[in-house]
């Protein structure tokens, strides 16, 4: 009966998630540009059916790189650190909609190339975000916030295959909010307008990607667009060098049925 209850879990978690989304929305200034924030559920280290159960109840957009056959409109969002030497796998992920990790203009360039190669007959564009690193740790990974207008000028002018999304980052863990606004988020806000003012685009069309499980609602309430929400939709990650898996790892292993419906991408994440 594991299949079931996990799949009633993650439905009602889907529509708390949905409804604090769109009730942070509605608390944020008019002052910000009118664009409805969009939900990336993260589902990475979780079993293809917790996925599967995600879209049965609406849902589209997912953090994740499986090819499920079962689910036609999903799309996919690649949220992790991106290596060139598995750009061209990424790439061929049927329904991949943004790369929001793109943190060089040699790494756009890359990306580029490969998918005008690869989607050769086709004139659609890939959805990219500029991955900034706003804390400046070293075990983040992204672009200085200073070098964020000549990458985004670099991939306006030089990379035709590519459509320019927007700003992301990840930040520090576990910021208090009672110290006042979340500094990595009033950092990306910056940067947007640096970049929009510099490269006169307008700010509507430039996305931001920030806040997760832990401050979505605070990063939509200062205007965030796209936030990125795991575990509190699929529960806590499983990781395989845990040293004593829970019922729920062990019960990761796929069905006959489901292994016949995913093929995994392997690509390094963070």
């Amino acid at each position: 009966m594991w299949k079931v209850g996990m799949s009633e879990e993650v439905g009602k978690a889907l529509h708390t998630v949905v409804e604090r989304v769109n009730q942070a929305a509605a608390r944020r200034p008019k002052t910000l540009p009118v664009v409805p924030p969009r939900l990336v559920a993260v589902s990475k280290t979780k079993p293809p059916d917790m996925v599967i159960e995600a879209y049965r109840k609406g849902h589209r957009n997912f953090g994740e790189n499986y090819i499920l056959e079962s689910c036609p409109e999903i799309e996919w969002h690649f949220i992790g650190h991106l290596q060139k030497n598995n750009v061209n796998k990424l790439l061929g992920v049927p329904n991949l909609f943004m790369v929001e990790t793109v943190d060089s203009a040699k790494l756009a360039d890359k990306v580029n190339s490969s998918w005008q190669r690869l989607r050769a007959a086709s004139t659609q564009t890939l959805k990219i975000m500029v991955q900034i690193n706003t804390s400046g740790e070293e075990s983040k990974h992204g672009l200085p916030p200073g070098e964020t207008v000549n990458t985004v000028k670099h991939i306006l002018s030089k990379c035709s295959a590519l459509h320019f999304s927007g700003l992301m980052t990840i930040g520090r863990y576990g910021y208090d909010l009672a110290d006042g606004p979340n500094p990595d988020f009033q950092a990306l806000l910056s940067r947007r307008q640096e970049v929009c003012a510099s490269l006169q685009l307008p700010l509507e069309d430039v996305e931001l990607s920030m806040g997760m499980s832990t401050d979505f609602e605070h990063a939509i309430e200062v205007g965030s667009t796209n936030v990125r929400v795991g575990s509190t939709i699929f529960g806590n990650r499983d990781y395989p060098n845990t040293p004593t898996p829970s019922p729920e790892k062990k019960s990761k292993v796929p069905t006959e049925e489901a292994a016949k419906k995913m093929d995994r991408l392997t690509v390094t994440e963070q």
